[in-house]
């Protein structure tokens, strides 16, 4: 039973397995500020015993980016369309885009790890969803682009910071700013695809790395995810500092020794 099925998205759990959907494919799950909070509602809705959440898109395409709906003078029926967001506050107009991006910031949260499971196109922001996730698996049709600046606008839900990490400055750089199309093989080799296979193996692809997730003990990829995720941001003795702490804490944990 879904625990959520509103605005194009869909959440469903089997156990330690959440499946977020995005469904809306006659638009290929194109997105509006309706569905980005379905998104935020879908992380907030977790049960506690969630372990891998996997997103994907029904049809053809992940999601093939912002509704153009979202570009006419009229926007979307009850929200402020973009003229209506730039004639605001400063306070408001960053509070409006705060609101969005919280569909993008929950599935890097340390007890969850989460997989995009995309095919064909994941453009604009269907690009930075996919990015939101910890790992990405890619059917060989997938066509990734970061499309915001030939609207004249910046890819602001998130995308950057990972983009970058995966591919380094000067290349994320040349992706953002050309808007050019990112092909499966390019995506695998330069980082954004962790696994490509053949379309009609995705879906099973990702169930195998759904196993060898859930596989080790839950607190252990916890505390593996968090380290990981702050190396960045530390210096090396600050990151053996940090690699110890954890240790410590497994060690007590393995011993019964934790509080």
């Amino acid at each position: 039973m879904a625990l959520l099925d509103k605005d194009g998205v869909r959440l469903t759990v089997d156990d330690t397995v959440a499946t977020v959907t995005l469904t809306n494919p006659a638009k290929r799950n194109a997105q509006s500020p309706a569905l980005w909070r379905a998104l935020a509602e879908a992380g907030r809705s977790l049960p506690g015993t969630v372990r891998v959440v996997v997103l994907r898109g029904e049809g053809k395409s992940f999601s093939a980016g912002l509704d153009r709906q979202a570009f006419t003078p009229e926007g979307f029926e009850g929200e402020p369309s973009f003229l209506d967001l730039a004639r605001g506050s400063d306070e408001a107009l960053d509070d409006t885009i705060a609101e969005y991006q919280e569909a993008f910031t929950w599935w890097r949260r340390n007890d969850i790890v989460t997989i995009a499971a995309v095919q064909g196109h994941a453009i604009g922001a269907g690009f930075q969803l996919a990015l939101a996730c910890d790992l990405r698996v890619v059917a060989d049709d997938v066509q990734f682009a970061m499309r915001e600046t030939s609207l004249g606008l910046v890819p602001d839900l998130g995308g950057t910071h990972p983009l970058t990490s995966l591919v380094g400055y000067a290349r994320a750089l040349e992706i953002c700013a050309t808007g050019r199309f990112v092909q499966a093989e390019e995506a695998e080799r330069i980082g954004l695809a962790n696994l490509v296979v053949p379309g009609a193996e995705l879906d099973a692809a990702v169930q195998d790395l759904v196993a060898a997730l859930v596989a080790p003990p839950r607190d252990a990829v916890i505390e593996t995810k968090a380290l990981l995720r702050g190396a960045a941001g530390r210096g090396y003795e600050d990151q053996r500092v940090a690699e110890r702490a954890a240790q410590a804490r497994r060690l007590r944990d393995l011993a019964g020794l934790s509080d």
